[in-house]
């Protein structure tokens, strides 16, 4: 069995690796990506300038403002470099500085310029479109603190600027003085820890992710203790007592529970015992002087807010898995194993509970590794009806705004942990089940 698990957590960096490579380059190839944006908004804000200024702006952005979006997004590398980027595995050009001169055929040109992040003034000597020798006012090397110099020519500024408007080799395009770039390589991905920063929202992707794991899994423990520990024991008595009144009367509460959605129920929550009775918060998950409550105010207030959308979250598992543990319950009562039981002189609750319930619980064990993406999970439909941050929200909004590395973000999150929420179901069963052989 050890070696049937090596193999599987062994599959795990190989799949997350291609479930994040299609999904990169699919969000490449989606429309209104960081460039159009940023474009758009620069465009709305001059419009609003200009409107007071009675001015018009051919250019809302620079070029080096474009390419700087470009470089931090990987929109300036082919899809496959720019993946290995965000990875963290090959490293980004950062504090990039950038300065034109004019060539002087043969004799060599001096370029000054500011680097950003360290501040200090950069001397370079360029001839024939080479470097020749690039220090610091003190007299010490570029190179020596980290820094690289190159020099793009026309030509290459040209093929940039074609390839960013989509035009065709034979295109006429303007004319471009050389320039120096002046920038250090860092590595700054996934395996750094940096998830980037949010196009939307402006802040880094992993602490809004940080922020609204918490929501996510606040609900998402509570939802799953209420339903096990309900819907398990609901099971074992529908089973004992099957067509009797109890099991009829709890079979239609049940199925007019699970036929009615989350989002559906919680809107007429809202509307009813919220708005019109008054007996419960409209939205949020806390009230507006929450920070300055008591201890035990906090933990009231936060109770108050969670009765509505924790019912919507838990209403449609309680059908699904109290009829899984019944039908489960009843096939093993009926099984020749428990027959045999009862005629040698067990009593019928040691039969249920000593011989019947263990196995009836193995198909529920499949689900328990599941259980692992609570802390990510969500539901998108009941957060916009009560204004709750969480984590499907963030989601939804990050494909919607084609944030793309807040949708990398959170699937990176995701995936992983439903990978490894796999593997974790095959171990639960493995353990209990002593009838599964991994060989």
């Amino acid at each position: 069995m050890l070696s049937y698990f090596i193999r599987r957590l062994l599959l795990v960096p190989p799949t997350f690796f291609l479930i994040t490579l299609l999904v990169f380059g699919i969000s490449r190839m989606m429309p209104g990506g960081p460039v159009e944006r940023q474009l758009q908004q620069a465009v709305m804000a001059g419009n609003e300038q200009n409107s007071s200024a009675n001015e018009q702006s051919n250019s809302p952005l620079g070029e080096e403002q474009i390419e700087a979006i470009e470089a931090e997004y990987g929109y300036d590398k082919p899809i496959l470099v720019a993946y290995l980027q965000w990875l963290g595995v090959l490293p980004k050009q950062a504090l990039t500085s950038k300065a034109e001169y004019k060539a002087e055929g043969g004799k060599a040109t001096e370029v000054d310029l500011v680097l950003k992040g360290s501040g200090q003034k950069a001397l370079i000597s360029v001839k024939a479109g080479e470097v020749v020798s690039a220090s610091f006012e003190d007299g010490s090397q570029i190179s020596e603190k980290g820094w690289s110099v190159i020099i793009e020519n026309e030509e290459e500024r040209q093929a940039k600027y074609k390839k960013r408007m989509n035009l065709s080799e034979e295109k006429e395009v303007p004319r471009y003085d050389p320039r120096v770039v002046v920038f250090k390589n860092k590595f700054q991905g996934l395996f750094q820890g940096n998830l980037g920063r949010s196009i939307i929202y402006g802040d880094t992707v992993l602490s809004m992710i940080l922020e609204r794991v918490p929501v996510a899994s606040y609900f998402g423990i509570l939802a799953a203790l209420i339903t096990y520990c309900v819907s398990i024991p609901l099971g074992v008595v529908k089973a004992i007592n099957h067509r009797t009144p109890l099991d009829t009367i709890s079979s239609i509460f049940i199925f007019v529970g699970y036929s009615i959605p989350g989002f559906a129920l919680g809107a007429v929550l809202v509307i009813w015992l919220g708005a019109k009775m008054e007996l419960f918060p409209l939205f949020g998950l806390v009230s507006s002087d929450f920070s300055s409550m008591s201890g035990w105010g906090k933990v009231k207030d936060l109770a108050h807010h969670t009765v509505l959308p924790l019912l919507c979250y838990v209403i449609g598992g309680f059908a699904y898995l109290t009829m899984m543990m019944k039908n489960n319950l009843m096939d093993n009562l009926a099984a020749d194993y428990v027959k045999t039981a009862v005629s040698r002189g067990a009593s019928f609750p040691r039969a249920v509970f000593g011989h019947a319930l263990k196995n009836s619980l193995i198909p529920i064990a499949t689900s328990l590794g599941g259980l692992i993406t609570i802390f990510v999970s969500g539901s998108l439909l009941i957060e916009r009806v009560f204004d709750i941050q969480g984590f499907g929200l963030l989601q939804f909004n990050s494909v919607i705004f084609v944030d793309i590395p807040l949708v990398m973000g959170t699937l990176t999150i995701s995936s992983l942990l439903v990978l490894l929420g796999n593997i974790l179901s095959d171990f639960i069963v493995a353990t209990i089940d002593p009838r599964i052989k991994f060989s």
